[in-house]
């Protein structure tokens, strides 16, 4: 993953600056800044749910940023796995079935052994065929995860994934995502305010809230 040159500005303001910086396949890397500094435009260009106003953000090889809505669509659910702070799973469907639906949409097939292994792996095998409503805060963030992660993703970003998690919980869902990640090569970005997993990480991009801003 790679910024070339990137900002973003609403209504006239700078509202995001990072210039140049690379984040090599493989890697994994903290997003850390206050609040104005950025960090969910940032998330949102790299996941191709917002165009820079400035510069260029290419993920898997591919322009993220160049590329129409359609494409930009296309290019995240091959290449990356998102966890939202709002988890965004489907009311409709079980945790099983959030899962199956998102790697069908990915790779064209569902995986059910593969479904059933990462649901006991974050802990929720008793809670497979629940509907998100009857999760709590963590138990959804942890289905959320395993979402992400079911679809094998090259690029696994994650918005402050263990936020609603206990110390235990938030060690175990960091070591599952390390874990997967290195076992498929993929590159982790991880934005959050959660002192417990700074420790864990050697990358770090340190947002500042634009002089724009400054009032």
């Amino acid at each position: 993953m790679a910024a070339r040159g990137l900002s973003h500005a609403r209504d006239g303001r700078t509202v995001m600056q990072i210039g140049d910086w690379t984040l090599q396949t493989g890697c994994h890397a903290l997003l850390l800044g206050p609040s104005g500094s950025g960090k969910t435009s940032f998330i949102n260009i790299v996941t191709g749910l917002l165009t820079p106003t400035q510069g260029e953000l290419w993920v898997a090889g591919e322009a993220m940023s160049r590329l129409p809505p359609a494409g930009r669509d296309a290019l995240r659910r091959r290449t990356i796995g998102l966890v939202f702070q709002t988890l965004r799973l489907i009311p409709a469907l079980s945790v099983a079935d959030n899962l199956a639906l998102a790697q069908r949409l990915a790779l064209g097939t569902a995986d059910h052994a593969e479904i059933a292994r990462l649901i006991d792996r974050v802990g929720l095998a008793h809670r497979a065929n629940a509907r998100p409503r009857q999760l709590s805060q963590g138990e959804g963030q942890r289905a959320a995860i395993a979402r992400a992660l079911c679809t094998r993703p090259r690029l696994l970003v994650a918005d402050e994934p263990t936020s609603a998690l206990d110390n235990s919980n938030a060690t175990r869902m960091i070591d599952l995502m390390f874990e997967a990640a290195n076992a498929t090569g993929a590159t982790l970005l991880i934005a959050t305010h959660d002192g417990r997993i700074a420790h864990r990480f050697a990358n770090r991009l340190d947002l500042v809230a634009p002089m724009a801003n400054a009032a």
